[in-house]
C-alpha cells in the first residue's frame, strides 16, 4: 500500500507540473492575492503547482491547533484531522465545514481542492484508499498553509474515586496547582443521586472528587500519582473500613491523553509488584454531593481516618 501511494505521488507530481500553466479555477482566474507570497508560494497557490514530496514544513507537524490558508488566512483544517499517510505531503481526513471547495482538475482524472474563501490552490482529494476510518485524504501542499497553535489551556479537570470522598478531597485540595475541588457521585445509572441512595449500593455510582487544576502549575499525571499514593488501590471491595461499590477505586478519564497517562502509571505500579484494582472509566455526568459533604474536614476540624499519603513514585 505504501509503495503504491508513493508511486502515485510521483506520478501526480509530474501531472501537476504538466498542467501547471493552465491554472484557472472553474469560475475563471484566481482572486487577487490578499497576502504577500513568495515566488514558490505563487507557483503553488496561484498557478496550481506542487511542492516536492517530503519537503514541506507541515509534513510531520503534530502541534495542536488550526491550519489556515496561506493566502487569505481562512481556517481550513484542525490538527485532529491530520494523519500520516506517508505520501510525501500533509494529509487530512476531514476539513472545517465549508472551508474547502472541490473542482474537477484539468488533468481530467483528479479532484482539485481550493480554499473556498479565496480559491487558492491547496492540493487534491482522494477517496477509497482505506487509510483512515473516514476513507478520505486531502493531499495538501505545505506552502498553501499557515498554522495557528491552540491556546494552551490553563485550567483542566480530573475525576477520581478513592473511597470516602472526605479524605480524598482533604489531601487533593492541598496539592500545588489545584484551583478547586468538589465531591460528588459518578459512574452510575440513577439520575440526581443523593448520599442515601448511593450508600444503598444499588445505583452504580461511586463517591468521587472533581479536581480543577492549573496546567501551568501541575499536570494530570502529577495528580494521578497523588491519587494512587493516598489510598489502597489494591483493595477490591471498598477502601479501608468503608465497604461497598461506592468506595471502589477508579479514574474517570476526560480524554484519551488522561487514559494513556493512567494506563502508564498502572503499568509502572504493576512492574513494582503492586496489585492494582483501580478501574479506568470514561468520564460520565458528575453529580455534586450535598453541601455538608463539601470540604468536610475543613468544616469539622477532624482528620481523615483512612487516607494517608505514602510515597510510591
Amino acid at each position: 500500500m505504501k509503495l503504491r501511494i508513493l508511486l502515485t505521488a510521483v506520478f501526480l507530481l509530474a501531472l501537476s507540473l504538466l498542467f501547471q500553466e493552465k491554472a484557472q479555477t472553474a469560475g475563471g482566474e484566481l482572486m487577487q492575492e490578499k497576502r504577500p507570497l513568495t515566488a514558490e508560494e505563487e507557483r503553488v497557490i496561484l498557478h496550481r503547482g506542487t511542492e516536492m514530496p517530503f519537503t514541506g514544513k507541515f509534513l510531520k507537524h503534530k502541534e495542536k491547533g488550526t491550519y489556515i490558508c496561506r493566502r487569505c488566512g481562512a481556517a481550513l483544517y484542525r490538527s485532529e484531522h491530520k494523519f500520516d499517510s506517508e505520501c510525501g505531503w500533509p494529509a487530512f481526513d476531514d476539513e472545517i465545514a465549508g472551508a474547502v471547495k472541490r473542482n474537477p482538475d484539468p488533468d481530467g482524472r483528479r479532484v482539485e481542492i481550493v480554499c473556498a474563501a479565496c480559491n487558492g490552490h491547496l492540493g487534491h482529494v482522494f477517496t477509497g484508499e482505506g487509510l483512515t476510518e473516514k476513507n478520505l485524504r486531502h493531499c495538501v501542499n505545505s506552502v498553501s498553509l499557515d498554522f495557528i497553535p491552540a491556546e494552551s489551556k490553563k485550567n483542566a479537570e480530573a475525576i477520581f474515586a478513592a473511597g470516602c470522598f472526605w479524605g480524598v478531597e482533604h489531601l487533593m485540595k492541598q496539592a500545588p496547582g489545584v484551583k478547586a475541588t468538589q465531591v460528588g457521585y459518578a459512574g452510575g445509572h440513577l439520575e440526581n443521586p443523593d448520599y442515601r441512595s448511593v450508600c444503598s449500593g444499588t445505583t452504580g455510582h461511586l463517591e468521587v472528587i472533581r479536581v480543577e487544576f492549573d496546567e501551568t502549575v501541575t499536570s494530570f499525571e502529577t495528580l494521578a500519582k497523588l491519587f494512587f499514593e493516598i489510598h489502597d488501590f489494591s483493595q477490591t471491595d471498598g477502601q479501608g473500613p468503608d465497604i461497598g461499590e461506592q468506595y471502589l477505586s477508579a479514574i474517570f478519564y476526560a480524554d484519551e491523553a488522561q487514559k494513556a497517562t493512567a494506563e502508564k502509571l498502572i503499568s509502572q505500579l504493576k512492574s513494582m509488584g503492586h496489585r492494582v484494582a483501580t478501574t479506568l472509566r470514561p468520564a460520565t455526568k458528575f453529580w455534586p454531593a450535598e453541601d455538608y459533604h463539601q470540604n468536610y474536614y475543613s468544616k469539622t476540624g477532624k482528620a481523615p481516618y483512612c487516607h494517608i499519603r505514602r510515597k510510591i513514585f
